[in-house]
């Protein structure tokens, strides 16, 4: 009984294994490497060639030819609508260009006023003296920063205000000058050329009124 029982184990053995062997799936073939053909270059990708960093040749000699450029600014422009001329005129002249903005101080005139008293009432006095004595040209302000002062007029010109300053001091009062002021946008040009390249920038950009000077390049 025992040798029959064994007989069929190993013969279940043999036919499972070569089942296995016939059926099993075949191994993967590894694919061949390409070679290029005769004469052709074998293609090199640009981190292979330079080191892994990526950069092209041309990117670098840009960065490198950096060192040759001057840089210069050119403003104030008042408007954007001058600055963006003048940028359309100046960009195929130069190398790099950019525009910036800023803000400046510009002088609103110059005020001539009697400085505020303590109350309304007293700074009607004065106005009523004003006019007794031929002065037209006042006004008595009555809220605000400037609360009770009397107002001797804003002049475009400091010659005028001071004008006007020593004609009520000759009444016998005592008036005060002041530049009145405010902060306005104003735009700026900057642009790279080569060292030994020659630009009038503020010629080509017609603009008289703006400054160009040399600026640390960006």
């Amino acid at each position: 009984m025992f040798p029959r029982f064994l007989f069929l184990f190993l013969l279940a053995l043999n036919i499972g294994g070569a089942c296995w062997i016939a059926f099993a799936p075949a191994p993967a073939e590894r694919a061949p490497e390409l070679l290029p053909e005769p004469g052709v270059a074998r293609l090199i990708l640009l981190s292979e060639r330079d080191g892994g960093d990526g950069a092209s040749p041309a990117s670098t000699a840009a960065v490198a030819g950096r060192g040759d450029d001057v840089c210069r600014t050119l403003g104030p422009f008042a408007t954007q609508a001058d600055m963006r001329a003048a940028m359309q005129v100046l960009t195929p002249q130069v190398r790099r260009i950019q525009y910036r903005n800023a803000r400046a101080t510009q002088s609103r005139g110059y005020w001539v006023y009697l400085p505020a008293v303590k109350s309304r009432e007293e700074a009607l006095g004065l106005a009523r003296s004003l006019s007794s004595k031929g002065v037209r040209d006042y006004y008595v302000v009555t809220a605000g920063e400037q609360q009770n002062t009397v107002s001797l007029g804003l002049f475009r010109e400091q010659a005028n205000a001071e004008r006007r300053r020593a004609e009520i001091t000759a009444l016998g009062f005592a008036p005060e000058v002041i530049q009145r002021t405010e902060e306005l946008p104003v735009y700026f040009i900057d642009y790279a050329i080569a060292r030994d390249a020659t630009l009038d920038a503020r010629a080509r950009a017609a603009v008289a009124a703006v400054a160009e000077q040399a600026v640390e390049c960006f």
